[in-house]
Parts: structure tokens; C-alpha cells; sequence
């Protein structure tokens, strides 16, 4: 592959690259385990820090950073060669519709720490902004991903402290919520996804043969990942709550 093609706009791609798909349902699964992990502690069948300490206090960023990895991705393969505005606008306002919807029935349930800004509106937010870098070179994309995991080690301050400037996560406090993924520093994940894209990793993960059944099955939650996720939580927490 040449230095002018792994460079050039990415032409979008018309059919799924089930290497993605799957990708997409290892990182729905690990998700279910961890907010598994999560209803187990709220019911004390485990430690309430249980979800938060050890090996669960990095499995779930890793969980977010492979989902907006995955936007990242998915958006340059989807609109690199052109923004195709009316597929973008509706799978943005279903993205907007489930942020709502969490944001909604968190808040019913506590107030106090309901998710005003979690991974769907993170990747509803990642959406818009990523537009800009679809055809913006390589390295530039790279050097603000940079920027963007730098920003809260030196921006982070009491200017930020503003209600309606928190969803930045440059506030000189963490503010309390079940699911905070800010847009710094989630934002460079983004883009590093894109910045794989251009760079031409769906062309290596791609294959001309056909998805057998065995591939198809696995790959069915990544392709119904945001229904999954807004599922997923509500039966595992009732067949909790049925079990004891």
C-alpha cells in the first residue's frame, strides 16, 4: 500500500466488515459482565467497591475506550469519501433518543448521580465533532487526539466548574454520576479510531468471503449494539432481582 493511499479520503464502505461487528460484540459483552458486577453490589451479593476496585476499576474504561475506538472507526468508514447527511441524522437522533432515555430514567431513579453525560452522549457528541477530522490528515488527527487525553492533566480548573461546562471534563472536580465519559479525554480515543480508518485498517480487516452462520451469530449484538445496550441493563437487573 502506498504512502498516497493510506493518506487519500477513505471511500465509504457499502457493506459490514464483520471483523467489526464482532469487535463491537466482545466490547457489548464486556460491558453486560461489568454492569453485572454493578447490580451484584447494588443488591450486596458483592462488596459495594467491588465494580469500582482491582481489575473492574480498568475494565470499564477499557469497555468505553474500545465503544468510541469503535465510533471513530465506524464514522470515517461510513462518511470518509462524503458526509452522507440523512443516514448520519437518523442514526444521530436514535443515538440522541437512548442518551435521553438514560438520562430520564437515571434521574427518576436517583437525582443525585444520574448520568447527564454518559457513553451514548459521548458518542452522539463524537459524532458531530469527528466530522471535522474525516478528511483532515493523519498526523493532525493524531496530534488532537494528543491534545485531547492531554487536557485534563493541564486545563482542568475551577473555570470549568459551570454546570453547563461539566459534559467538557475539564471541571476541577469529578461530578457524581453513575456514567461520566466527558468529552475530554474520550474525545482522542475518537479519533484515534479515525486515524486508524484513514490510515487503512479496514481494508486489512476486510474479506471478500461471505460471513458464515457461526460469524453472522456473533456478529448480530455488534450490529444491534445501541438496542442491546439500552436492554441489556433493565434484564440483567430484573433477573437479579427475581433471583433473590
Amino acid at each position: 500500500m502506498t504512502a498516497t493511499a493510506i493518506l487519500a479520503p477513505t471511500a465509504p464502505m457499502r457493506h459490514r466488515i464483520p471483523a467489526l461487528d464482532v469487535a463491537r460484540t466482545v466490547a457489548v459483552v464486556c460491558m453486560a459482565i461489568y454492569h453485572f458486577t454493578v447490580d451484584l453490589a447494588l443488591f450486596g451479593v458483592v462488596a459495594p467497591d467491588r465494580p469500582f476496585t482491582g481489575f473492574f476499576h480498568y475494565f470499564a474504561p477499557a469497555i468505553a475506550g474500545s465503544f468510541l475506538f469503535l465510533v471513530g472507526l465506524s464514522l470515517s468508514l461510513a462518511h470518509g469519501g462524503g458526509i452522507r447527511w440523512r443516514p448520519w441524522g437518523k442514526r444521530m437522533a436514535q443515538i440522541g433518543a437512548g442518551a435521553a432515555l438514560v438520562s430520564a430514567a437515571t434521574y427518576a431513579d436517583n437525582p443525585e448521580t444520574y448520568v447527564f453525560f454518559g457513553i451514548l452522549h459521548m458518542i452522539a457528541t463524537a459524532s458531530l465533532l469527528g466530522l471535522i477530522f474525516l478528511r483532515a490528515p493523519v498526523g493532525l488527527t493524531l496530534a488532537a487526539a494528543a491534545l485531547a487525553f492531554a487536557a485534563p492533566q493541564f486545563l482542568r480548573g475551577p473555570a470549568f466548574d459551570a454546570p453547563w461546562l461539566l459534559w467538557l471534563g475539564l471541571s476541577s472536580e469529578i461530578p457524581r454520576s453513575i456514567d461520566f465519559e466527558p468529552v475530554f479525554p474520550w474525545m482522542g480515543t475518537v479519533l484515534l479510531g479515525i486515524a486508524a480508518a484513514r490510515a487503512g485498517l479496514p481494508r486489512l480487516l476486510a474479506t471478500e468471503r461471505a460471513p458464515g452462520p457461526w460469524l453472522r451469530a456473533l456478529s448480530w449484538p455488534g450490529r444491534h449494539s445501541l438496542a442491546v445496550y439500552l436492554i441489556h441493563q433493565p434484564v440483567l437487573f430484573g433477573l437479579i432481582w427475581l433471583w433473590l
